[in-house]
Parts: C-alpha cells; sequence; structure tokens
C-alpha cells in the first residue's frame, strides 16, 4: 500500500515547488546585495543566507505535511489544536508584538521573526474545509450550517486588523469565502454572505477608530492615502509615494526579452526600495526579462490551475476544500504583489509567493504545497485503486453455488 501511494505522488507539483524556491534564492542575492550593503551596513550575502534557512525549513515542513494523512486535519482534536493556537499567537503578537512599518504584526523569536497572520491564513483553510465538509448535509441551512464557522473568519479578521494590518485581512477573508463557495453551498446564501461581510468591515472600522484610534490612524494615514493618489498617476508624484512604482517601471522597460543579465540591476542600486520583498518581480524583469518573469508566472500559474484540478477531481469534499483553497490563496497573493508592482492596482505590501524575501511567507507556502501534494497523492491512489478493484471484478470468473443443486435443477424446470 505504501509503495503505491509513493508512486501516486504528484511530482510535477513537487518539481515546481523546489524551482520557484530555489529560483527565489537567487533572486533575493541578486535584489538585495547592495540594500544589505548600502543600508544595513551587512554582507553582500545576508538576505541570501536568511532565505536559505528559510527554505531548508520550509522543505522541512512540506516534507512532514506531504507524508501525514490529510484527512487527519478534520479530526476534531486537530481541528482545537489549529485553533487554539491559531488564536494564541494571534493574541500574543497584539500584546508582545514588534512594530516594522506601521503595523504590529511580527514576534520576535530571537533571530526569527515570526508573522502570526500569514500562518492563519493556512488555518483558516483547514479549519472552514474540515468544519463545512462535516456540515455538507444541512450547509444551506444558513442560521446552522453557515454561521457558525463564519465567527472563526470573522474573529480571526478582526485580530489581524486590529495589529493593524488591513490587507491581510482582507486576503483571509477572501481566501476563506473561496473555501465556502467550493462547499457547494447555493448562491442566495453566498449573497447574504457577502452583506454581512461588508456591515461587518464598517462595524470593525468604527471599533477600530473608537477603542484603538492610534491603529485607525496608521491605517488611514498619509503614506497610505498618498498610495492611491500615486497609483492614479505615479509620475506626478514621483519625488514621493510615487516613486517605487516609477521605478517598477523603470525596472520592466530595461528588460527586454532576455534582461541586462543577473545581477545587472540598475533599480536596485538605491533606486527602487527594498527591490528583494514586494517589488523583486521588477528585479527579476530588469534582469532576465521576459524569460525570467515568464518563468515564474507559468510556475505560479501551473500551482494555482493545478491545484484547482485537484480540488474539482477529489471525491472527498474535504480534500476538494483543501486544494481551491490552498491555490486560491496562492492566486490571489500572486495577484495582488504582480497588479500592485505593475500599477494595476494600488500598492498593498505582498509578498510575491515563493519569491519575495520573507520567513514566514516562504514556511507558510511550503506547509501549504506538501498538504496539496497529499490531497494530489490520495486523489490519484484512490482513482487507481478504485481501477484496480473494477478490473479485478470485471475480470474475475462466475462461480456457481454447488452446495444447493436442487434450487438449480427446480429453477430449470420452471418451478
Amino acid at each position: 500500500m505504501l509503495k503505491r501511494m509513493f508512486k501516486s505522488y504528484d511530482y510535477s507539483l513537487l518539481v515546481v515547488y523546489v524551482l520557484l524556491g530555489i529560483f527565489g534564492v537567487v533572486m533575493v542575492y541578486s535584489a538585495g546585495m547592495v540594500y544589505a550593503v548600502e543600508v544595513l551596513d551587512q554582507s553582500a550575502d545576508f538576505f541570501y543566507n536568511a532565505q536559505r534557512r528559510n527554505l531548508i525549513l520550509g522543505f522541512i515542513g512540506f516534507a512532514v505535511m506531504a507524508l501525514i494523512p490529510y484527512k487527519l486535519y478534520r479530526e476534531k482534536v486537530m481541528m482545537i489544536l489549529i485553533l487554539v493556537l491559531m488564536f494564541s499567537l494571534l493574541i500574543l503578537v497584539q500584546l508582545f508584538g514588534a512594530n516594522i512599518n506601521n503595523a504590529q504584526s511580527w514576534l520576535q523569536l530571537g533571530s526569527f521573526q515570526l508573522q502570526p497572520s500569514e500562518f492563519a491564513k493556512l488555518g483558516i483553510i483547514v479549519y472552514l474545509s474540515a468544519i463545512y465538509a462535516k456540515k455538507y448535509t444541512y450547509i444551506n441551512e444558513f442560521n446552522r450550517g453557515v454561521m457558525p464557522p463564519l465567527t472563526v473568519l470573522v474573529a480571526t479578521c478582526f485580530l489581524v486588523a486590529m495589529e493593524p494590518d488591513f490587507g491581510t485581512a482582507a486576503i483571509i477573508f477572501v481566501i476563506g469565502m473561496s473555501v465556502i463557495i467550493s462547499s457547494g453551498m447555493k448562491f442566495k446564501n453566498m449573497l447574504k454572505l457577502a452583506g454581512i461581510g461588508g456591515a461587518l468591515a464598517a462595524f470593525f472600522s468604527l471599533i477600530l477608530f473608537v477603542f484603538k484610534r492610534d491603529g485607525f490612524q496608521r491605517i488611514f494615514s498619509e503614506e497610505r492615502i498618498g498610495r492611491f493618489a500615486a497609483y492614479t498617476d505615479p509620475f506626478a508624484h514621483i519625488n514621493d509615494n510615487g516613486w517605487q512604482l516609477v521605478g517598477s517601471y523603470y525596472a520592466i522597460g530595461n528588460g527586454g526579452l532576455w534582461g541586462s543579465g543577473l545581477g545587472q540591476s540598475v533599480q536596485k542600486l538605491g533606486y527602487l526600495p527594498e527591490p528583494h520583498t514586494d517589488f523583486i518581480m521588477a528585479i527579476i524583469s530588469e534582469e532576465l526579462g521576459i524569460a525570467g518573469v515568464g518563468f515564474v508566472l507559468l510556475g505560479l500559474a501551473y500551482i494555482v490551475l493545478k491545484g484547482i484540478f485537484i480540488g474539482i477531481k477529489s471525491k472527498d469534499r474535504f480534500g476538494k476544500m483543501l486544494a481551491i483553497g490552498i491555490a486560491s490563496m496562492i492566486g490571489i497573493q500572486a495577484f495582488i504583489n504582480l497588479g500592485g508592482m505593475s500599477g494595476v492596482i494600488p500598492i498593498t505590501g505582498v509578498p510575491l509567493p515563493f519569491i519575495s524575501y520573507g520567513g514566514s511567507s516562504l514556511i507558510l507556502l511550503s506547509l501549504a504545497m506538501g498538504l496539496l501534494l497529499n490531497v494530489s497523492m490520495f486523489v490519484k491512489y484512490e482513482d487507481r485503486y478504485a481501477n484496480d478493484k473494477t478490473k479485478e471484478a470485471a475480470e474475475k470468473p462466475v462461480q456457481f453455488n454447488q452446495t444447493a443443486p436442487n434450487q438449480h435443477r427446480k429453477a430449470n424446470r420452471g418451478y
């Protein structure tokens, strides 16, 4: 059985994940070397060493999640453990978190910074997938089937918004909604949820303004509002909020088909702030051109589409929602990051999956990929096992009951 299961692993997902992870480490080194030396007064390989460590930890987490059967996570004990751990970290970051970039979103653990809101994304996917799979028989009973799990999603978003980090809170809510949409719920109930979501967003904004006014002011600070002004006309704000987007445009424009060469970016020489994080795709475009950008886009598109395909093919409702939730998480984050660096949407500060510098993000995505590979393996294994059983049943010769010959004789005589 174990041999069959290993044969059923989707090794294409594994290869794409590894390639994107290694490519990300190389590009973090290239994009961040100047910033590390000039701004942080560190060695040129400072970000490379940190991201390499993050990738190794991610590989370990990936292997663990790929080997443990995903169906264990829908057990009541596991769900309680996930919720307790998730809410404990979100509360701890409110009490003892480090304030970075106007948000108290990180827990400092020695030299490592943990961002609980990143792991809350996967926690919400697992919880909602498990609970709605169990409630499937009455999923369309709004008060009984829909609302109770939704309170957990809303509470999670509220805690993240209190950091304050409205962008991540909105992403978690959209990820949760993608799981709910894949649960088989009626469209009428989805419209109700959309209305409730809008009302809650307005209500929590008011709460935040009344009880944590400094947090509200940080969210709607001049810098954040200026991003919207820069989005509409970045060149008119080139000396302040539009500088980052203009730098991204220059990097993209300089790339061409093959780019200027690995390590040869001009924009990372102090023109594009922190190029190893949210705007790393601009550096990829400048150094490796359309070829490098195409490699990343094809890899991310493959993971997202493969995840949706696995979800559609899965006969287990829990596995179906897990796969679609993970695919949605990666797809949403990729769209927001790429949309921001290209000027399609306002800049929101979301890292590019598998590529941007960041330990919490890379480890979370590695855990999610291990879980997705696990679901894929069970889908393939069950398909092959079912086909083998069908073949055996078809090839098995018909055996007559030799213990009751009189019955056959009576049937032949017309009795």
